[in-house]
């Protein structure tokens, strides 16, 4: 089975609270060689979004997840480079709403993103 299965519930749905100790867990030195090279990271979300969309996650349920992990991102880990500086100063400053339609362009941006880098 897929490294996901403690993040999704049986029902399908995503469960929230997991995607946090799912992060926690991650070796540092992982994070930093995703979060190095925001190609990298890009096709690390890429990989991950196709995982979800295999298991039957919808759109909404990917933006949901996508939006856990900026926040998490948002609070434990600096911007490696100038696109995820960005990215986390445009999170700070939106509003709770702003924040979920930014996580739906996430989630489009990583599933157009090829990973033939």
């Amino acid at each position: 089975m897929s490294e996901h299965n403690h993040v999704v519930k049986k029902d399908g749905e995503l469960d929230m609270n997991k995607v946090d100790d799912a992060m926690n867990k991650m070796d540092q030195g992982e994070k930093d060689q995703i979060l190095a090279n925001f190609d990298t990271f890009k096709s690390y979300l890429h990989k991950r979004i196709k995982l979800a969309e295999s298991i039957g996650l919808g759109e909404e349920q990917l933006a949901k997840g996508a939006e856990k992990v900026a926040n998490y991102l948002a609070e434990h880990e600096d911007p490696r480079n100038s696109e995820e500086k960005l990215l986390q100063e445009l999170w700070k400053v939106g509003s709770e709403e702003e924040r979920h339609k930014l996580a739906h362009m996430l989630v489009k941006l990583a599933q157009n993103e090829s990973s033939h880098h």
